[in-house]
């Protein structure tokens, strides 16, 4: 916990960006090597884990770059580096459920915390940009 304490509001930002776009590319690997299982060269071929699979890195390709944005612009702004943790640790931790508990088969309650969380996240980050976009 110190060396979250001791980070500035740019190295918090970086820290959550980084491991958020990691999360990205460990989504996509899993859509390529279905693919690559499955002899698919573009498209899902009909099988419904290429389609799920793509649909969660789909998913998670629209929620990330907003929110590494909002974290890039936080830390411009001078926000604390506890609040850039605190956006970036919920939505890491929102992007993380709804990858793991998305489905295909029924809605499950991981999927909708997992977007609660990220939109907590993302709600939280507009309203600080705004409030400080004022400050």
């Amino acid at each position: 916990m110190d060396t979250l304490n001791a980070m500035t509001p740019v190295q918090a930002a970086a820290l959550w960006s980084g491991l958020l776009l990691l999360l990205l590319i460990v989504l996509s690997v899993r859509v390529v090597l279905n693919r690559r299982r499955h002899k698919v060269l573009l498209g899902d071929g009909k099988e419904s884990q290429i389609t799920l699979r793509g649909r969660v890195f789909g998913n998670a390709a629209e929620y990330i770059p907003v929110g590494v944005g909002a974290l890039a612009l936080l830390a411009m702004l001078g926000m604390p580096a506890m609040a850039i943790h605190a956006v970036g640790g919920v939505l890491l931790a929102g992007r993380l459920i709804h990858a793991v508990s998305l489905s295909d088969r029924k809605p499950t309650l991981g999927r909708v915390l997992g977007m609660s969380l990220t939109y907590f996240a993302l709600i939280t980050a507009g309203a600080m940009l705004v409030v400080h976009a004022f400050v």
